[in-house]
């Protein structure tokens, strides 16, 4: 193992120990309830002082009910990636060496963040020819140590692989999935390719602004793009119900066509990149944690929602079998059959104010888990893209119908090269 690897060991292992010992007290004189929520506040301290290899990757495993607890999902489920912001002097020392040996693209620059994340910070500049934009900037020293980090955890993972009671378990690909998945979001060009796709994609939604890249003057670890400005937050209440009812089923529209049409995946559509106009428009930003999911995964992801939407539990429990990593030497496939006809009739039965997606799969996981399925990696990324934006959803209309609102674009999507079989219940 390298020097930097060994170094980052001792470095999470101190950390580790730090966070540890300063929870022991509090979980020493707690009772049982109180307990665990120390644990899941300590959880989330250590691992976002641990840095963002540990805080996306954990945020990824938030959606592996089917391998993890649930409460360590949903304590997981709650890390976010508001950090200090780099120092005036590092960012400039950063931008200054990107642009070392090329002409200097910026008439203007100011050294105070207006966002700031784990692995990026934006700031507001004017270029040359006058025009302002917004510039990410990666964090110093973070692409070797993001490395480190998952080399760790890959070997980790194969020795979890061979232990008694884990073999079948794909720790391996998982961790290779996230690292995968993780890293990408350091490449700030595939971040502009991104950008660009997604202008695209959906270019057609008049209501929807996704800020275009200025490609001329970016620079290695530098994302130069246009400026968006008077983005604020707004809450639920300052929308009239109609428009707050236009603007979820505006959202929706766009994931689903994300999800099943293009194949192009916004994961993070949390609100620091998702911004709410007045007027019901919507701004997309950061196309860091952008996924391209394989036809085949696009396929069987369409069929199983199509025909969850349809109250077709025989089918959706063919699909996961069918898209099964891999399926334990003891799975009951019968067991998990009847599992999912129930869960999937149960659904199909609720109202759209009542239908919750994060239950509704923390559910099928559990079943997985149980039943000695293993569900495969990719699956993760659709379904996080869809519970990132749950919680939005809900609090603007929770009388939006969640699976109504994607059969036109499914059905768009047989139209435009994802064969989809509907089978009847």
């Amino acid at each position: 193992m390298a020097f930097r690897t060994w170094s980052r060991a001792l470095a999470i292992a101190a950390v580790t120990v730090r966070r540890g010992c300063a929870a022991l007290p509090a979980l020493a004189l707690s009772g049982s309830g109180a307990r665990r929520a120390v644990f899941r506040k300590h959880l989330r301290t250590m691992l976002t002082d641990l840095g963002p290899s540990f805080v996306k990757g954990a945020q990824l495993l938030s959606t592996r009910q089917d391998l993890l607890p649930r409460e360590i999902c949903e304590a997981l489920g709650r890390l976010h990636d508001q950090v200090a912001p780099m120092s005036a002097q590092d960012a400039e020392a950063a931008v200054r060496s990107a642009y070392a040996g090329r002409p200097w693209p910026f008439a203007d620059f100011d050294w105070e963040p207006v966002a700031s994340g784990s692995i990026a910070c934006v700031y507001r500049a004017v270029l040359a020819d006058g025009r302002q934009v917004a510039v990410k900037v990666r964090r110093v020293g973070i692409g070797p140590r993001m490395r480190a980090d998952f080399a760790l955890a890959e070997s980790g993972a194969r020795l979890m692989e061979r232990l008694p009671g884990m073999r079948g378990l794909p720790a391996g690909e998982i961790v290779r999935q996230c690292r995968d998945a993780v890293l990408a979001q350091l490449d700030f060009e595939a971040e502009a390719e991104a950008l660009d796709s997604l202008r695209r994609n959906l270019g057609d939604l008049t209501y929807l602004r996704v800020p275009e890249p200025v490609r001329e003057a970016g620079a290695e670890g530098v994302l130069v793009m246009e400026y968006l400005p008077d983005l604020r937050r707004i809450r639920p209440e300052e929308l009239p119900a109609e428009v707050a009812e236009l603007v979820v089923k505006r959202v929706l529209r766009c994931a689903y066509r994300m999800l099943f049409v293009h194949g192009l995946v916004h994961c993070d559509l949390h609100p620091g990149n998702l911004y709410i106009a007045q007027d019901g428009g919507i701004v997309i930003l950061d196309a860091g944690f952008v996924v391209r999911l394989e036809p085949r995964v696009r396929r069987l992801f369409a069929e199983f929602f199509l025909n969850m939407a349809r109250g077709n539990g025989p089918y959706c429990a063919d699909i996961v079998i069918r898209s099964a990593r891999s399926i334990g030497e003891h799975a009951d496939l019968d067991a998990f059959r009847e599992g999912i006809g129930a869960l999937v009739a149960s659904a199909a039965s609720l109202s759209a104010r009542d239908f919750r997606l994060a239950p509704f799969a923390a559910k099928l996981f559990d079943l997985q888990r149980r039943s000695g399925l293993y569900a495969a990696p990719e699956f993760v990324f659709p379904l996080l893209s869809l519970l990132v934006l749950e919680g939005m959803i809900n609090e603007f209309h929770a009388d939006v119908d969640f699976q109504n609102e994607a059969k036109p674009v499914l059905f768009k999507a047989l139209l435009t090269g994802v064969p989809i079989q509907r089978k009847a219940s």
